[in-house]
């Protein structure tokens, strides 16, 4: 263990990824807030720099996933002189699929499911949901017990 300590220190000291807890490839931003038993796969991001983001206990967050508080869009074409920043929370038990997006001011309420692909924008999604496609599409309560 001690040998991959070791690359994994230099991997971070050459890429600017900081060392974290899930894998040497998962790049964190700023400093989340991440609860416990949280999975993050390899090649995801996870951006609070400026902004407040939360990640609950027990979420499966999979590989090439963007959490990300940052938009740059309006500074960048010269609509304003400053990156927008909106806080983002994943509350408990949260499944966030392959190459999903989730964006600045996006909630996501618990034991809710993130389909692959997706692209989450600024908003409140209840508890027990389904969230698919791009624009997004909420199915609310579909994991609810019947």
């Amino acid at each position: 263990m001690k040998g991959l300590d070791k690359l994994a220190g230099q991997f971070s000291r050459l890429t600017n990824f900081k060392q974290n807890r899930f894998h040497p490839l998962v790049w964190i931003v700023g400093d989340p807030k991440i609860g416990e038993g949280v999975y993050i796969g390899g090649l995801s991001e996870v951006n609070a720099k400026g902004a407040k983001v939360v990640i609950g206990d027990d979420c499966d967050i999979a590989s090439f996933v963007s959490i990300n508080c940052a938009d740059s869009h309006k500074k960048c074409i010269g609509l304003s002189k400053k990156v927008e920043r909106k806080d983002i929370t994943l509350e408990h038990n949260v499944f966030v699929g392959s190459h999903c997006v989730i964006k600045g001011g996006a909630y996501i309420g618990h034991h809710s499911v993130v389909a692959a692909g997706t692209i989450v924008g600024p908003g409140k999604i209840p508890p027990y949901s389904l969230v698919i496609g791009n624009p997004a599409k909420v199915k609310p309560g579909y994991y609810l017990k019947k």
